[in-house]
């Protein structure tokens, strides 16, 4: 278990098991937001989010959820740091290949996405949790909520946030596209026959969690 934890292919698997989980968070926190362009009424997305702040079960999640998000950013930048270390001067000849490419750059925007969440949690997760109390609403079907829908709704209405959010899930996407493959890469999913698929099902991928949550604050904001 130790060897798992120190060595650097354990430091690997885990900070890929840790991406894998968090691939598939980005699909549930796409659905929630898709309710509020989805339905007239912030109702819909205000009952989800209810739920997901009051379920015990939802609340462990939560907590796995943060665990996985440090473990994985923990892990990237120890396992950078390293490879800094071991190649300080760089290799003369670069491998200019699509892969490599993306890899590259994966630190920068991981740094890039690591500064957008701390700011996104700041601005509705820790205000809702431990800020001012958030405005209830009373809907015609007598359901008394939280409104934080109407709190999204305002930040997508304005132009510097809404510019913020797309280059910032821009970068995500950039990110994704090497992240994907490389995670079940290094889970020992890597066969000439599996390998394709999985390239096919991280560019599809990409591209669906990249335009989904870039429409959102588009539509929102043309409303």
């Amino acid at each position: 278990m130790s060897s798992l934890l120190t060595s650097s292919i354990g430091k690997k698997f885990l900070m890929s098991l840790a991406g894998i989980f968090l691939l598939v968070f980005l699909l549930v926190h796409l659905s929630l937001n898709s309710l509020l362009i989805l339905s007239k009424s912030t109702e819909a997305f205000n009952l989800v989010a209810h739920f997901m702040a009051t379920n015990i079960v939802v609340k462990v999640f939560e907590v796995v959820l943060f665990g996985g998000f440090l473990l994985h950013m923990i892990y990237a930048l120890i396992l950078q740091v390293q490879n800094w270390i071991a190649r300080p001067a760089g290799y003369k000849v670069g491998n200019y290949s699509q892969s490599s490419f993306f890899s590259k750059y994966t630190i920068h925007t991981a740094v890039i996405i690591g500064i957008f969440l701390v700011i996104h949690l700041m601005d509705f997760y820790f205000k809702s949790k431990f800020g001012q109390a958030v405005q209830e609403v009373t809907y015609p079907s007598g359901r008394i909520l939280e409104d934080l829908g109407s709190l999204v709704l305002i930040k997508f209405k304005m132009p510097v946030f809404v510019i913020g959010y797309l280059v910032c899930f821009l970068v995500l996407g950039f990110h994704l596209h090497h992240g994907f493959q490389s995670a079940f890469q290094t889970l020992g999913l890597n066969h000439k026959t599996y390998t394709p698929v999985i390239k096919l099902l991280g560019l599809l991928y990409t591209i669906f969690i990249t335009i989904g949550f870039s429409l959102i604050p588009l539509v929102i904001y043309f409303q």
